[in-house]
């Protein structure tokens, strides 16, 4: 088992532990994103353990590390469910990843717990899925932009699903309430700093109100280190995305990142009892490694996990469904639960932007949590036009 992960404490006599897999990427393009989900889900697995299990019986999980290979994640996923006696799965970044996965957690009627923001217009019911879809994270983006940025967006992404499916949901939204989008333009996940020269380039001649990127892992990184470098100012042209955190902005320099902007349900700087809770044990576990949404969001479904699995007594995927349905997690970021109707959580978006020292300043958020809307039923921003809100 991996170094990060304690081993559980020894069972009583004839008394087993509850088996869980781990798939999350230590290595490869989203190693930082997916290093961060699996410390968080790595925490949770020791408190929970560290309060004597679920129903007196550890969380026993089975790690493996797909380095960012979407065979490999099928393939391993595979392995646990057929070879090591797992029935849920807590892992996948990548919408890619998911969907890698996906054919096989229900074809053996297992159950993912999928704890990535994404770009939606899926459901199953053997997945569980408690990140963010657009309806609460980038209508209010595009709301937020509109209104206070201006209305011509250049848009990057990294050339896969997730940032194809989001630009396309942007520029909609965007262009339905007077904006324009001036450009769009997509690069390899791996893409470095040299191939970001003649993207920023356009961006300087262009001279939009806005950069939207959907670029992800080091891609991402390299982009923002050299737009700064190239001398754009964040302050007049910044940088917009749904998933820069505060480990990232450590990496890629504090000073280089103020004044770009996240929309997500968490970011370490909020207030309140629950979250003060979590930063100060998770300052005794990982020191100065900062807390992000994306260790939040893994730390939160496994404690999720943990209160229906002692709801329902059972590693049956239909009755712990039924059970994350009936309860609720004091989380972090405020009350978690999952809506019955489609298995996605319900949450409350929040707008931030990065200060100097990498921390992020929460600059709106909405009254009250954002049930899931995964389909996009409804496009309309009359709900989300801020008007008279502000944090």
């Amino acid at each position: 088992m991996e170094d990060n992960v304690r081993q559980p404490a020894a069972q009583s006599p004839g008394e087993s532990g509850w088996r869980i897999g781990v798939l999350y990427s230590r290595a490869g393009v989203t190693s930082a994103t997916e290093s961060e989900h699996f410390f968080g889900t790595a925490f949770a697995i020791e408190e929970i353990n560290a309060a004597g299990g679920v129903l007196g019986r550890l969380l026993d999980p089975v790690v493996y590390d797909p380095a960012g290979d979407a065979d490999a994640y099928r393939r391993l996923a595979t392995r646990m469910l057929q070879d090591d006696d797992v029935t849920v799965i807590f892992g996948c970044s990548t919408s890619s990843s998911r969907k890698a996965v996906l054919p096989v957690v229900e074809r053996t009627n297992a159950l993912l717990w999928y704890c990535s923001i994404y770009e939606g217009f899926e459901y199953s019911p053997n997945v569980i899925y408690t990140g963010a879809v657009p309806n609460q994270n980038s209508m209010q983006l595009a709301a937020y932009l509109l209104r206070n940025q201006g209305r011509r967006f250049f848009l990057i992404g990294a050339d896969y699903i997730y940032p194809r499916e989001s630009n396309r949901i942007m520029r909609d939204m965007v262009e339905q309430h007077g904006g324009e989008i001036i450009d769009e333009i997509y690069l390899p996940s791996h893409a470095d700093a040299p191939a970001f020269e003649e993207v920023i380039q356009q961006i300087k001649a262009l001279e939009p109100d806005v950069v939207f990127s959907t670029l992800i892992g080091r891609g991402a990184r390299a982009f923002y280190k050299r737009y700064r470098e190239c001398g754009i100012d964040p302050a007049k042209i910044p940088i917009a995305s749904l998933t820069m955190t505060e480990g990232e902005t450590r990496m890629i320099g504090p000073e280089l990142c103020g004044g770009h902007i996240v929309a997500a349900s968490y970011v370490n700087t909020l207030g309140g009892a629950s979250n003060q809770r979590f930063l100060r044990a998770w300052r005794v576990r990982f020191g100065d490694q900062p807390a992000s949404m994306w260790s939040e969001m893994a730390y939160n479904q496994v404690h999720l996990f943990a209160l229906a699995l002692a709801r329902c007594g059972s590693l049956d995927t239909a009755r712990l469904v039924e059970a994350v349905h009936e309860v609720e997690f004091d989380s972090p970021e405020g009350l978690l639960k999952i809506d019955a109707q489609n298995n996605h959580a319900i949450l409350t978006p929040r707008i931030a932007v990065c200060c100097p020292d990498g921390s992020f300043n929460i600059v709106w958020e909405a009254r009250n949590p954002i049930k899931p809307d995964p389909y996009l039923t409804s496009y309309g921003f009359s709900e989300f036009w801020l008007d008279g809100e502000s944090a």
